[in-house]
């Protein structure tokens, strides 16, 4: 059978073009509805052990760069052990919860309702561009994987400069949440689409493993790759929410 999904990689550096290059010889293969039910756990996880961390914010406020650092530990395991999908994923989504809850405090303080308006659009954006990929409207033709990726990666750049020039103590002005100059803005927007086109990518290399019969575990591993472009595309709508606030 013809492969018609693209052999180029995804924007999203966990669902690269060679992660479904796994086959099982078993009955107990990937599929799209336990990929679904798998990112519908980890989301509830992220949910669960958010809340706690908004609720104890003092105890929280402590483990937010230990988070970080177990939570790129753990990214790294679950990329090079795909295997361990299934421990190294829950395990990832309590952690990311922890680093969010605390994040979500942050931004709720400075503008009360920001976090249920951000998660409200994270989730119409998830459904909308599930429903224009599965009705065909947007196709990730492998142009428009390459646009995706070349853009995310470009984004990607920035956020290391101004990772880097944080050490310093300055940034690039475009992701200060109170810079609301329309470059700023503008920015964030680009971002956001980014992301948003990311999914639709994600969507195809789920559907690709699950053609291609990959083992049972990788619907963990699909669900992780959905799971960091969602968290990525709810902090970017709150920087974008936070910086349109402070124009008021």
């Amino acid at each position: 059978m013809k492969n018609n999904h693209l052999s180029y990689r995804s924007g999203n550096p966990v669902l690269t073009s060679d992660a479904f290059n796994l086959t099982s010889d078993s009955s107990d293969v990937m599929t799209i509805n336990g990929t679904v039910t798998k990112t519908f756990l980890s989301l509830c996880l992220v949910v669960i052990s958010g809340y706690y961390s908004w609720i104890n914010i003092s105890i929280t406020n402590v483990l937010i760069l230990p988070a970080i650092f177990v939570a790129l530990i753990l990214g790294g395991v679950t990329i090079y052990k795909k295997h361990l999908s299934p421990i190294t994923v829950p395990i990832y989504a309590v952690i990311q919860g922890i680093f969010l809850g605390a994040i979500s405090y942050t931004f709720n303080s400075l503008y009360d309702g920001i976090v249920i308006t951000a998660i409200s659009y994270t989730l119409s954006i998830l459904f909308v561009m599930l429903t224009l990929y599965r009705t065909g409207i947007i196709k990730p033709t492998e142009n428009f994987k390459l646009g995706v990726a070349a853009g995310t990666g470009g984004i990607a750049l920035i956020y290391l400069a101004n990772f880097v020039m944080s050490f310093f103590g300055t940034g690039l002005s475009i992701m200060d949440i109170n810079n609301a100059s329309m470059y700023s803005i503008g920015f964030s927007l680009l971002v956001i689409v980014m992301a948003s086109l990311n999914l639709v990518v994600d969507f195809d290399f789920i559907e690709e493993g699950s053609e291609k019969r990959a083992p049972k575990y990788m619907e963990w591993y699909g669900a992780f790759g959905l799971l960091v472009t969602l968290i990525w595309l709810y902090l970017e709508i709150l920087r974008l929410l936070a910086k349109m606030n402070s124009r008021k």
